[in-house]
């Protein structure tokens, strides 16, 4: 990497401290807020996605700021272990993904704090809460749509994102024998069709492709490529390297086919692909106003999900691909609605164009970008892969 290039990341790094460093307080007792001038509230998923680089940051002020977010959710956690959507708001439940980020909070928090027992009794009530989303004795844990981060996109079933977090969460609180049941069933094929099947259950592995499935539950599934939830995959050691390296040659190869067809406008992925089309099956008229081709969670890209992808490719020691990549993320960032900004790290960006549509200076945009810098300068990845 040139010195020039050097500098600018190093330029970044600092913007997106000054922005963690903004949100750590917020009109809610001031709890961090999820963005800098959108979104004042503590969004729980937001806010604990955003622990991985606030953990590289040895930042004290902002240790402080997540540890009080952590204890807040311990307290008003329900009575049967789920975590609220909203920090500050106890009876805002619903998420499928709140209680599976906090158990991967919490376990990055215990190696940050060296306290092997932080939120003990939070933790037993949050794994047992994950415990019966399972709906059947075979590991996989199942949602509810529009449940997790993607709030206008349908993951029924066994959604892989909610999967790999729950994945990661028992690996780092050292749940060793429920982690290795989680993953075997993972690993398991898709029951992709009414026929006859070889496997005595389902899993997310897709035949005849490197990837796991958005989502699968008995003869249905979803073969679109969800980003996050495979770099996650990654990272946390459910792919082996061989598959890993798989993965990202079939991202790479499948975007340079969607630059050529102008659907992707940038070098960093979208978050998923191939985008919904409204003849597909699995569009909903709803999308046509709120899920558009390349936009949101049709396949907008995400500078947190690409900061998780980033530090995918360390893990996977693709270490040029990811020097490159966060080149190419680091440019995206910089770009902002709001053109008084140095660096915009809006939440999302539209992938035909790349024009950012969301919130400028998102917590989550800005912590994993800290996150994926300091994978690619020391070259491992901090905390997620074991």
């Amino acid at each position: 990497m040139t010195s020039e290039n050097q500098d600018f990341i190093e330029s970044a790094e600092k913007a997106a401290l000054e922005v963690l460093l903004h949100n750590s307080k917020g009109p809610f007792l001031d709890l961090p807020r999820t963005a800098g001038w959108g979104y004042p509230e503590p969004y729980t998923r937001d806010l604990l996605i955003s622990v991985l680089g606030i953990a590289v940051s040895k930042n004290p002020a902002l240790i402080r700021s997540m540890r009080n977010v952590l204890e807040i959710l311990a307290k008003n956690q329900s009575e049967k272990g789920q975590i609220p959507s909203l920090v500050h708001d106890k009876d805002n439940l619903g998420s499928s993904d709140t209680t599976p980020l906090f158990l991967m909070a919490v376990g990055i928090f215990r190696e940050v704090l060296d306290n092997p027992f932080f939120l003990k009794n939070a933790v037993g009530k949050a794994l047992l809460w994950m415990e019966y989303q399972c709906p059947t004795e075979h590991y996989l844990i199942a949602q509810q749509p529009t449940s997790d981060w993607r709030d206008e996109q349908w993951v029924p079933g066994y959604g892989l994102f909610v999967n790999t977090l729950t994945y990661t969460g028992l690996q780092l609180l050292k749940k060793d024998e429920s982690a290795v049941n989680l993953r075997n069933s993972m690993n398991l094929p898709t029951y992709a069709s009414d026929k006859p099947q070889t496997e005595l259950q389902e899993g997310l592995a897709i035949k005849n492709k490197p990837y796991y499935a958005l989502w699968s539950y008995k003869v249905f599934s979803n073969e679109r490529f969800d980003l996050l939830g495979n770099s996650i995959a990654i990272l946390s050691g459910i792919a082996s390297l061989s598959r890993a390296k798989e993965i990202i040659d079939w991202v790479e190869k499948s975007c340079s086919s969607m630059r050529k067809n102008e659907e992707l406008s940038v070098d960093v992925p979208p978050n998923l692909f191939p985008f919904i089309q409204p003849e597909d099956a699995d569009w909903l008229p709803r999308y046509s106003e709120f899920n558009r081709p390349g936009d949101y969670h049709n396949g907008g890209i995400w500078p947190f999900i690409n900061g998780f992808y980033i530090a995918a490719l360390v893990a996977a020691e693709k270490y040029d691909l990811a020097e490159q990549s966060l080149l190419a993320l680091t440019k995206l960032v910089k770009i902002a609605r709001n053109k008084e900004l140095e660096f915009g790290f809006n939440e999302w960006y539209k992938a035909q164009d790349g024009k950012p549509m969301g919130q400028d200076w998102q917590t989550w945009s800005a912590s994993n970008y800290l996150y994926a810098a300091r994978c690619v300068a020391e070259r491992r990845t901090s905390f997620l892969i074991l």
